[in-house]
């Protein structure tokens, strides 16, 4: 309770200077509204931006949860299969250097402008650092410990699930820790790209009436989907993997 409470009050902080701020330069609320300015936001149109936050949480938990699955299962696919890694890995790193931005507008024309293209953005987003990590763990084995496995009559599959598998999932939670605020970006930046509905959507709509008070709403609700989901994979993980916590 004691980290939520500090980030509370850094929140409440920043809050009250961003309203002091507001009073002393009063800019035009179109260019930067108030914190009340925001919150009337959200008591003019609750619905409203609750219907699209449902939409853009979907595409955030099936991108988060894809994402994942294909990062873990190609980590494993390429520390099983040195060959195969080999030719696997320089091909990822070719793609993870394509700006989002650039992919985004392919997977618009390829799949359309509904949730489908959102979730593939997301959830390409979030392969790539699933990936690396979990790599990057499988690939640190402790050498000790696989030559003394290599003493054994352990197979290479059979050292791979019960040693370095295990040893690698703090390296797949720190992974996971990284993805997390990235998976709203991929959803949102779909959403930018073309869209009927979800935040990105709502921004998009709210800048062009210059209503920037509903885009700073839109902009917190993201902030707090964020927030929620580094939570969780933070409260989980070292349940699931009670050992990387002590590490």
């Amino acid at each position: 309770m004691a980290p939520l409470a500090a980030a509370l009050r850094t929140i409440l902080v920043l809050l009250l200077a961003w309203q002091a701020a507001i009073w002393l330069f009063a800019p035009p609320r179109y260019i930067l509204p108030s914190p009340l300015d925001v919150a009337a936001a959200f008591q003019r149109q609750p619905g409203f931006l609750f219907g699209h936050s449902l939409t853009t949480m979907a595409e955030i938990v099936l991108g988060f949860v894809l994402g994942s699955a294909f990062g873990a299962l190609t980590a494993l696919a390429i520390v099983a299969l040195p060959r195969l890694g080999r030719l696997l890995w320089p091909v990822l790193l070719v793609l993870q250097s394509f700006p989002v931005f650039v992919i985004a507008p392919l997977l618009v024309v390829w799949f359309g402008f509904g949730m489908g293209s959102k979730v593939i953005m997301a959830t390409i987003i979030i392969f790539f650092p699933v990936a690396s990590a979990f790599t990057d763990g499988l690939r640190r084995t402790d050498p000790e410990l696989i030559d003394a496995t290599a003493l054994t009559s352990a197979t290479h599959w059979q050292t791979l699930r019960h040693v370095r598998l295990p040893l690698a999932m703090p390296s797949l939670l720190t992974g996971l820790r990284v993805a997390a605020p990235l998976a709203p970006l991929g959803a949102v930046i779909g959403e930018w790209v073309g869209s009927s509905a979800g935040l990105g959507f709502v921004m998009v709509q709210a800048n062009a009436r210059m209503q920037t008070d509903t885009v700073f709403a839109a902009m917190t609700v993201l902030a707090v989907l964020s927030l929620v989901l580094r939570h969780l994979v933070d409260a989980l993980g070292p349940r699931l993997i009670p050992w990387a916590s002590e590490q």
